[in-house]
């Protein structure tokens, strides 16, 4: 199913789960949603860089851009989005 980049969904309805917005400012950047093969990841900006489709949620001093075609299925950002490599504490 296509998606055209201006039917944004309502993304101020998206909760985003404290602990990733720790881990967010923690990490001191933007992050995108993206699609893998798992699912919808969390990765940081200097890895997968936004789109000029993407949409964009703001946490806290950071933004998150949401791909357009993870953007209709998300209800929640959470911390199994975020790979399991990232989450070892430094």
């Amino acid at each position: 199913m296509y998606a055209h980049p201006n039917e944004s969904p309502p993304l101020e309805e998206v909760l985003i789960q404290t602990d990733v917005l720790d881990y967010i400012k923690k990490r001191g950047c933007d992050f995108r949603i993206c699609t893998s093969c798992g699912g919808p990841i969390l990765l940081p900006v200097q890895m997968k860089s936004p789109k000029p489709t993407d949409l964009q949620i703001r946490a806290g001093e950071y933004m998150i851009f949401v791909s357009i075609h993870q953007a209709r299925y998300l209800h929640s950002i959470h911390m199994g989005m975020v790979p399991f490599f990232f989450e070892v504490d430094e």
